[in-house]
């Protein structure tokens, strides 16, 4: 849920969907608490736009981990 007790228009498939403000849900709060990718991030200026940050896949989630030899 992004809204309690709003009204919004109606919003057609494939239509952009802007949240200003997501709080910790936002890039800049975000974390991977519950192994959960973070967003991607898209800068805005009038009509002009681009992803600034890539949205995390499970790929991302998992560089890095070893499993030990102990436990195979």
């Amino acid at each position: 849920m992004f809204a309690h007790d709003r009204k919004i228009t109606d919003v057609k498939d494939g239509a952009l969907l802007a949240l200003l403000s997501a709080g910790a849900y936002g890039y800049s709060m975000a974390s991977n608490y519950n192994v959960r990718p973070r967003p991607a991030e898209v800068m805005v200026k009038g009509k002009a736009w681009a992803v600034v940050q890539a949205r995390e896949t499970m790929k991302d989630l998992v560089r890095g981990s070893v499993i030990p030899e102990f436990l195979k």
